[in-house]
């Protein structure tokens, strides 16, 4: 067996130290915050006993061919990233956790994977970090893919320990930590709606709203109005949703559905398409507003049916950053990550998801995003100095300064309907299809995608 001592400091300064891959594989979900399925897990450890360091998740890519770039990728990633923060790995721990599709061949799925973990511990070393563990986590057992030793790492595997009933799990519950469920049971709290007639319902409003919202919010001479249509709409369902108190997660969500209509979600959803409007929005980030505004964000990502998928990137990211500001990290790396999952090149997901990640201080972004400290409707920064700001706190620089003068001109950007075909034989479109109308709404839409004033490039 390969002994390691990894040592994570509660909040009392206590170490905790982890010997063997039983206690890794047992740590792994109270260091992520949950259970990370379908994920690679690498870990940075610092210093001669194994300090925790930098933590980078990414979904297992399907295809075999992926596996070589992919690792490549990663192991720069968190060496650069751990470098940025202050020190540079001296080791890394790599988790492989997939359950298998008949829940009873986790040594089949161990054994498909192993090429991916052999091509992470190969783009480690040569970067001149050692691997000092691979693990893989599947249907309840896991396995090493370091330790040759079959007496402590049977090739059946070892089943891991029962929940509770472990140091790190005690350690976790005197520290406050809590495990919220796996990674899929956080993603289905943001993913769009997949109960047809609800999700066709979404879809026809937001199919009504495009039509006349995007061109005022593309027009120099209304888009002004327009923010302040959807941050007064979006104030009004925060308010909504202060008034009820929140239900167990299990049926919070339905309820908070519930209290908001279609049209008023289509309304909100695509005027945070505008950047200037996103930014200004991102001012409810604390206290009770961070709360109302979290439960907004993660009702109105899960409208973004059908074809607008790519408009959940605003609430997704929102979402993120309400929770990282909050001190909620494992919500926010989920949030963010759904966020560039809808559209990888969201800029302001890109640079908070990057921060979260390499566990820097979000209350830099959080003071410019503050403006003048005034209560009542957003005045947050322009939209460049908050990019800006969320740039400098991703590459550890000193905040700009933010100066009140002329806004700049909005950023707005979004594809809508514009792909979808209509139906010619006559029957009743499902939702991902056109309607007669919608075609024109969506080479506006793919105008809208050019982020603001004609020539421009740029994407936040």
């Amino acid at each position: 067996m390969n002994k390691h001592h990894e040592s994570t400091g509660p909040a009392d300064g206590r170490q905790i130290t982890l010997r063997g891959p039983a206690e890794l594989a047992d740590a792994l979900p109270y260091l992520m915050g949950f259970h990370p399925d379908d994920s690679v897990v690498m870990v940075a450890l610092h210093g001669a006993q194994g300090r925790f360091g930098g933590r980078l998740r990414l979904g297992i890519p399907q295809a075999p061919g992926e596996w070589g770039p992919v690792a490549e990728h990663l192991a720069e990633s968190l060496i650069t990233g751990s470098e940025r923060r202050g020190g540079r790995p001296e080791a890394i721990l790599i988790f492989l956790c997939q359950d298998s599709p008949d829940g009873g061949s986790g040594r089949a799925t161990m054994e498909r994977l192993r090429p991916f973990a052999q091509s992470l511990r190969t783009a480690c070393g040569a970067l001149d970090v050692p691997v000092l563990e691979a693990l893989c986590i599947s249907d309840g057992r896991y396995w090493s893919y370091c330790c040759p030793d079959g007496r402590c790492c049977p090739p059946e595997g070892s089943p891991l320990a029962m929940p509770g009933t472990t140091v790190m799990a005690a350690a976790a519950a005197y520290a406050g930590i809590q495990v919220r469920g796996t990674l899929r049971d956080m993603e289905a709290r943001l993913a769009p709606w997949q109960a047809p007639d609800e999700a066709y319902a979404q879809l026809q409003a937001l199919d009504r709203a495009a039509p006349s919202l995007v061109p005022r919010i593309l027009d120099e001479r209304t888009k002004a109005q327009v923010t302040q249509e959807t941050l007064a709409l979006a104030r009004t369902l925060m308010g909504r949703l202060g008034r009820t108190r929140p239900a167990p997660e299990a049926v919070s969500d339905f309820g908070d559905d519930q209290l908001i209509t279609e049209d008023e979600a289509a309304a909100v959803i695509l005027g945070l398409q505008d950047r200037e409007t996103r930014d200004k929005a991102a001012v409810w980030m604390e206290g009770p507003d961070g709360h109302r505004a979290l439960r907004l964000w993660r009702t109105l990502a899960r409208r973004c049916v059908g074809p607008y998928a790519e408009h959940a990137a605003a609430p997704l990211t929102l979402a993120g950053w309400v929770c990282w500001s909050t001190g909620d990290e494992p919500g926010a790396r989920v949030a963010l990550a759904m966020a560039l999952r809808a559209d990888p090149e969201y800029t302001f997901a890109q640079l908070l998801h990057r921060a979260c990640n390499e566990g820097l201080d979000p209350e830099t972004l959080r003071r410019c995003l503050r403006g003048d400290g005034g209560g009542g409707e957003p005045e947050a920064a322009g939209a460049e100095e908050a990019g800006a700001a969320a740039e400098a706190v991703a590459a550890r620089r000193p905040a700009p300064q933010v100066r009140r003068g002329r806004p700049a001109a909005a950023r707005v950007r979004r594809r809508g309907s514009g792909h979808r075909v209509t139906d010619a034989g006559g029957r009743t479109p499902t939702p991902g299809t056109a309607r007669p109308g919608s075609m024109v709404a969506g080479r506006r839409m793919r105008d809208v995608r050019r982020y603001g004033r004609r020539g421009t490039g740029t994407r936040r």
